[in-house]
């Protein structure tokens, strides 16, 4: 029960730790579980390896889960219901992580994604992980200046943006605002 696991989780973090570690896929299992040498700055799962995406879509696909529900959107805004299973999300996601290497996104590089909340920009969270690039989430409608400032902290390769968002009472034109960011930042 949750009042057990947690008082597990604060009596042996380290116990607790290599039970939930058994939970996930690894590409690398790690050695160290708890990496205390600098505390208050722990490490948690400092050797090992894994894919985010590979958790959240294919081991699910895999054991037979791919027609099971992984995204419910409900859009306030136009009323429409959307639901992706774990199949359809892995296929997008992939095709995505596609689009991004023919970019010449690559391991390590840094990606903003400037969309509203819709499945899209999970699409493109999850594309990021799957080839090993850092995401930034500047959501969608955020001031050309408050991105510009976004766009030179995290210097990305490339921005990933809708073309607008829907608001109560207006649709919200990006690309306009993206483009007034990239003239804004240094990078």
């Amino acid at each position: 029960d949750y009042r057990t696991t947690y008082e597990h989780s604060l009596t042996d973090p380290e116990s607790f730790g290599r039970q939930a570690s058994q939970l996930v896929h690894w590409d690398r299992k790690p050695s160290v579980i708890l990496d205390d040498s600098r505390a208050p700055l722990y490490r948690w799962f400092s050797d090992g390896r894994l894919n985010t995406s590979f958790n959240m879509l294919d081991r699910h696909v895999i054991d037979g889960r791919g027609d099971q529900a992984a995204i419910i959107h409900e859009s306030a805004y136009t009323g429409i219901t959307t639901t992706v299973t774990y199949a359809e999300l892995l296929e997008k996601v992939a095709r995505f992580a596609g689009a991004l290497r023919l970019c010449g996104v690559e391991t390590g590089d840094r990606v903003i994604i400037y969309m509203p909340m819709v499945p899209e920009a999970v699409v493109a969270m999850l594309a990021c992980a799957r080839i090993g690039a850092v995401h930034s989430v500047v959501f969608g409608g955020f001031a050309p200046a408050e991105l510009a400032a976004r766009i030179d902290d995290a210097t990305p390769s490339l921005i990933v943006t809708a073309s607008c968002g829907i608001e109560p009472n207006r649709i919200v034109e990006y690309k306009p605002m993206v483009d007034a960011a990239i003239e804004l930042a240094d990078h």
